[in-house]
């Protein structure tokens, strides 16, 4: 089941988020109390995804956590006001706003691509909101115009509007001139952010929202607010991915607590090419952060023999 909490981001905008999971129980027995107090997991989507891209992953997560999924501005079935600001402060506030009115913090931020930009930067600037960090397939270097100019190019060559559903998943699956092999993964991840027109189905974003939103960070580098990240950060890519081997390696290296995890035969959309192994990857992370809480753990921020890590 999915269920919807309307949250209000900077300016006034407001945010769907979504728990995927069972919702918290509520009566008098102790254990549903104490449900509904469970750690919080804050996921956000990359540039054109949506809330319902972590269901998988947040319904594993709802076990132990408050997972809650987050439709960015502009995004799935939050508001896309024609003159809001798509600022990188705008999506960092938006996020910082989302955890203090569900009451998550301190919270695991999980964030894919574009998505774990605005969690590391959120990260950097709140840390008593954010206990963990965890970064999917996102680089810190700058990526300059020809990117954005080849981006623009992109949209412009989407057959859009699609005439079924299926027409969507072939096209971004195998059609797509950005596609190198067939990839049903990606065509699914897609077809999911569509939606039923008169005319056929088209984007439930705006692609021109889009484009002001990743202007405003691909011409600059982000090194600087990774190093200022203070909690245990895990950076993971795919082995096809947009983040290459060494510079997520050398991110690791720039976070004061950074580890590395790398996944096999999963390109730039690791948890919908490879679900499994993407939990895999997280999970044992997640337990670290837990086992760290606890006062008595070595690793706890207490302990005056806390190791730190490269």
């Amino acid at each position: 089941m999915a269920r919807r909490i309307d949250v209000t981001g900077a300016d006034g905008v407001r945010l769907a988020a979504w728990e995927f999971g069972d919702p918290p129980k509520h009566g008098a027995d102790p254990a549903e109390s104490a449900a509904q107090h469970a750690p919080g997991v804050l996921l956000l989507h990359g540039l054109m995804g949506r809330a319902s891209h972590w269901a998988s992953t947040a319904r594993r997560l709802s076990g132990r956590y408050r997972a809650v999924a987050l439709d960015q501005r502009g995004h799935g079935r939050s508001d896309k006001p024609p003159r809001a600001s798509f600022t990188r402060d705008a999506y960092v506030d938006d996020a910082e706003a989302a955890l203090e009115q569900l009451g998550l913090g301190p919270t695991v931020l999980i964030g894919h691509a574009m998505g774990a930009l605005t969690a590391w930067q959120l990260a950097a600037k709140r840390p008593d909101l954010v206990r963990g960090l965890v970064i999917c397939d996102m680089r810190a270097s700058a990526l300059g115009a020809a990117s954005q100019r080849e981006w623009a190019e992109w949209f412009k060559a989407w057959p859009v509007p699609f005439a079924t559903l299926a027409d969507v998943r072939k096209w971004f699956g195998e059609d797509d001139p950005w596609v190198e092999r067939p990839n049903p993964a990606r065509g699914a991840f897609y077809a999911e952010v569509m939606a039923e027109s008169p005319d056929g189905w088209r984007p439930v974003f705006d692609p021109d929202q889009m484009l002001r939103s990743r202007e405003t960070w691909v011409f600059d580098a982000h090194w600087e607010e990774l190093a200022q990240v203070r909690c245990p950060a895990l950076v993971v890519r795919g082995l096809d991915g947009e983040l290459g081997r060494a510079e997520a390696q050398e991110m690791v290296r720039v976070l004061p607590h950074g580890r590395y995890a790398e996944i096999a035969d999963a390109g730039h959309l690791v948890h919908y090419d490879q679900p499994e192994t993407w939990l895999a990857a997280i999970e044992p992370f997640l337990d670290s952060l837990d086992s760290s809480d606890s006062p008595d753990s070595p690793d706890s921020p207490d302990s005056p023999d806390s190791p730190g890590e490269g």
